[in-house]
């Protein structure tokens, strides 16, 4: 189908000349003249509209004004496609999602949260392949990433680990539906869900009201399959597991422990489990189009009133960059004395302030890439330039906080809060790194590219498990110069046993002593819910028992207060 372009051929003349605009028209009749304009006003009967109506009139009719359409909302822009109807296999998934969610996470999280976003995966891929949506090579990274992140809780005894790997997940996991890419885009993608999550019932339920006239010869053996697999699983499960112990202690093991009593929290979970992997999978069929928004850039500035202020942020951070090298090298002694300041306390003290710095010159060069002046070439190399060089200083900026913190925790040992703002430095260190990339090659896929970032750091922080990190540290530094603070030991998780577990008697016990009596509190947990530490933790435990009394670990000063910073 063809559609009506204009252009010049739209506008012809039909004169006398054209034979085929002329053929059978009336005779022209003669224009009627011009009279004297009235005072104040227009020629009667002169061409043209009258004087209220506005330049910009329609040609084809002057008494008319032309109406412009209004731009569409962010809410129309983003709408998504009609999705295609809802599969019985995506049915399939989503209850199975459901059923895995209700009986594997009520105990906690572990490798059965794995294994019930499985099926939801399974439910958004069907889905995609109806709408057909082919995969693309940062959609496939996307989901690969998401999966990885959500071993982590299967790995990790620690809660904050684990739940950083599952917020991380549901930002990949939401890009690799959505196909973001652009700022916009990796930033709402997440929103997604809530809207899938809505209209995600709708779909459902359209699905099953168009599947009530079926004939029963479609679903009928698939019922009766289905109902006499489960009585010959119970019945011949039942007599093997009464026939061999061993068979039946493997079997009570793999099989989850419900009860009447976690009924409601079992259902509740069934309808999470199974609402998210509807959305996953209304998402998949049809995504809000983040992409579309696009973001106006700001007004561009001169060159002076851009370049004056950066170029003195610039020497700001060369004099105090300067500072940090005479102080690296051999410095500290003549820093020491002139400020009064003890080792330890110089190190703590710029480190939060250097992390301030970090996250503000981010800022700094957002609002200045906005603002930036973009006439010509030379207004593109001057922005490369001075922002290239603030990067670099910032860089520097990074190192001399990750130096601070070093020396902070040779003086007072290594506590979560100090490794995790540290991760936090070197990951705003690696940002930067990509922004200077993008200044050289082009930002385009720099939004998907710190999303990356994200996923990777929050992952390398997992499975390097942070509490063990910790306890390794401080048993390293106790190793050296005996001091140890058992107190802080209390509130670790089960991935620290290994390393706890190196210490001399009494203090090896008295470290493990809260952790002994929070797993010892928790009773027997199935496999679903136990991760790999504490797993291992407990085996360390069975074979060495914690032994140390409770008025031993008092005089030791395991039980303590301690304020973390």
């Amino acid at each position: 189908m063809s559609e009506n372009t204009g252009g010049a051929g739209e506008a012809r003349s039909a004169d006398a000349t054209d034979p085929v605009a002329t053929a059978g028209a009336p005779p022209a009749q003669p224009a009627p003249a011009a009279q004297p304009a009235p005072a104040g006003g227009r020629p009667t009967g002169a061409a043209g509209p009258p004087p209220w109506v506005p330049a910009g009139a329609v040609a084809g009719n002057p008494w008319q004004v032309q109406q412009r359409p209004a731009p569409p909302s962010w809410s129309t822009l983003v709408r998504p496609a009609e999705a295609a109807p809802i599969r019985t296999a995506t049915l399939v998934a989503v209850l199975a999602s459901g059923l895995a969610a209700a009986l594997l996470l009520a105990d906690g999280m572990g490798p059965g949260l794995l294994v019930a976003v499985v099926p939801a995966v399974v439910a958004a891929y069907i889905a995609a392949r109806t709408a057909r949506r082919s995969a693309r090579p940062w959609s496939l990274a996307w989901v690969i990433g998401c999966l990885a992140l959500l071993v982590i809780p299967a790995l990790r005894d620690s809660a904050w680990p684990a739940t950083l790997a599952i917020l991380s997940a549901v930002l990949l996991g939401a890009l690799a539906l959505h196909g973001s890419r652009t700022w916009p885009g990796v930033l709402l993608s997440p929103l997604g869900f809530v809207n899938s999550a809505v209209s995600g019932v709708g779909w459902l339920l359209t699905g099953l009201r168009s599947r009530s006239g079926v004939s029963k010869d479609r679903w009928l053996p698939v019922a009766k399959a289905s109902g006499v697999a489960v009585v010959l699983l119970v019945l011949f499960g039942a007599l093997f597991a009464s026939a061999d112990a061993a068979f039946a202690d493997l079997l009570g093991d793999l099989m989850p422990d419900a009860s009447f009593e976690d009924g409601p929290v079992r259902v509740v979970l069934f309808a999470l489990g199974a609402i998210l992997a509807l959305a996953a999978a209304r998402t998949a069929a049809a995504p809000l189009r983040w992409d579309r928004i696009k973001v106006a850039p700001g007004k561009p500035r001169s060159r002076v009133e851009w370049a004056l202020p950066l170029i003195v942020m610039n020497l700001l951070f060369a004099g105090f960059n300067a500072v940090q090298l005479a102080v690296l090298f051999g410095g500290y002694d003549k820093v020491l004395r002139s400020t009064g300041l003890t080792y330890a306390e110089y190190a703590r003290q710029g480190f939060w302030q250097l992390l301030w710095a970090t996250l503000l010159t981010l800022a700094v060069i957002a609002l200045a890439l906005r603002w930036a002046p973009r006439s010509g070439p030379g207004d593109r190399r001057l922005v490369r330039v001075v922002l290239g060089l603030l990067c670099a200083l910032t860089l520097v900026v990074v190192a001399a906080a990750l130096r601070r913190m070093d020396l902070y925790v040779d003086a007072y040992g290594l506590t979560r809060l100090r490794v995790s703002v540290a991760a936090m430095e070197l990951w705003l260190g690696l940002v930067i790194v990509l922004i200077m990339a993008a200044g050289l090659f082009g930002g385009r896929w720099l939004a998907r590219a710190v999303a990356a970032s994200v996923g990777a750091a929050v992952l390398a922080f997992g499975l390097l498990s942070p509490d063990g990190m910790v306890a390794e540290r401080n048993v390293t530094r106790f190793e050296a110069d005996a001091k140890i603070d058992l107190a802080y030991f209390q509130s670790l998780s089960a991935d620290a046993v290994p390393a706890l577990d190196r210490l001399p008697e009494p203090r090896r016990s008295c470290a493990l002593r809260g952790i002994n009596e929070e797993m010892a509190r928790a009773g027997d947990v199935p496999w679903y819910a136990m991760s790999l530490g504490e797993y291992r933790a407990r085996q360390l435990l069975r074979e060495r028992p914690v032994t140390a009394s409770y008025e031993v670990c008092s005089r030791m000063g395991a039980f303590g207060t301690r304020v973390e910073y």
